[in-house]
């Protein structure tokens, strides 16, 4: 009889950092070498904080940028398993409408090789997850819809 897999449930936040120029609007991509990845911002909360918390020190670590939270943009789901010990994980990723108030793409941590503003359209042909195109259409429509009103 096969085992039953052990399922671990995981939790993390992040954000849709944007800005608008010139009637265009840029998102803030972290990208990885190796394997060549494409991504929002996110992370796992430290014990005690709240999702919001962990969005923006996530952001700031992650891309060097300070910022404030818009709106929330809702969260994704997705499944992965350890090959090593079988382990499956479910994961609920929140994210977060962000503006950058400070901070500087150049001073991201160690986890990517590289942050970028992008123009959504840009960002949106290089990211690697499907469901984070999702979160970064659903930003911009949010965007959108409160500039017209």
């Amino acid at each position: 009889m096969e085992k039953t897999r052990d399922v671990e449930y995981l939790i993390s936040s992040g954000g849709v950092v944007h800005f608008t120029e010139s009637d265009e609007t840029q998102v803030v991509l972290c990208h990885r070498k190796t394997p060549d990845t494409w991504c929002l911002p996110k992370g796992t909360p430290n014990s005690g904080e709240s999702l919001e918390e962990t969005a923006v020190r996530e952001v700031l670590e992650e891309t060097g940028l300070s910022v404030i939270i818009d709106s929330p943009l809702g969260y994704i789901q997705y499944s992965f398993a350890n090959r090593h010990d079988k382990r499956l994980f479910k994961k609920t990723v929140h994210f977060f409408l962000m503006s950058p108030v400070g901070g500087n793409i150049e001073d991201h941590d160690f986890e990517f090789d590289d942050v970028f503003w992008l123009p959504v359209s840009k960002a949106i042909a290089l990211m690697t997850y499907p469901n984070e195109v999702s979160v970064v259409e659903k930003a911009i429509t949010q965007l959108e819809s409160s500039s017209a009103s």
